[in-house]
């Protein structure tokens, strides 16, 4: 082996543990200065349950199966068979319809989650 194999394979395993050390050395100080402000660093903001997400996740595949169905009764019913002369001109209308379905179910998942807030503030109010 020459030297400049050697170094690279010295170099390349210290780099990668020195960044493992470097990291940890990171999450144990802001944990340390966490704990000097009298904060908990278990109860980070990242750490936080994401509440309506499984009425996200469930609107937006609705959204998503509907823009599929669509585009297939589009594809099979509306457009003419010789439309652009192969069938792969066709494959468009299902991603547009499929980003346009998802879309409106997550742009209802949003309505939902507002109306909820916004109901809850009354409450706190009243």
């Amino acid at each position: 082996m020459h030297a400049s194999e050697m170094l690279v394979v010295i170099l390349i395993p210290l780099g990668f543990f020195m960044m493992v050390f470097g990291i940890v050395y990171m999450n144990k100080q802001e944990n340390m200065a966490m704990i000097e402000k009298g904060l908990n660093p278990k109860n980070r903001p990242i750490d936080r349950p994401v509440p309506y997400k499984n009425l996200k996740w469930g609107l937006l595949l609705v959204g998503a199966g509907t823009g599929l169905l669509l585009a297939f009764l589009l594809d099979q019913y509306v457009l003419p068979e010789n439309y652009n002369g192969n069938d792969d001109s066709r494959a468009f209308i299902y991603f547009a319809l499929l980003a346009i379905g998802g879309g409106l179910g997550l742009i209802r998942s949003y309505s939902v989650e507002k109306k909820e807030l916004l109901n809850r503030r009354e409450v706190i109010e009243s």
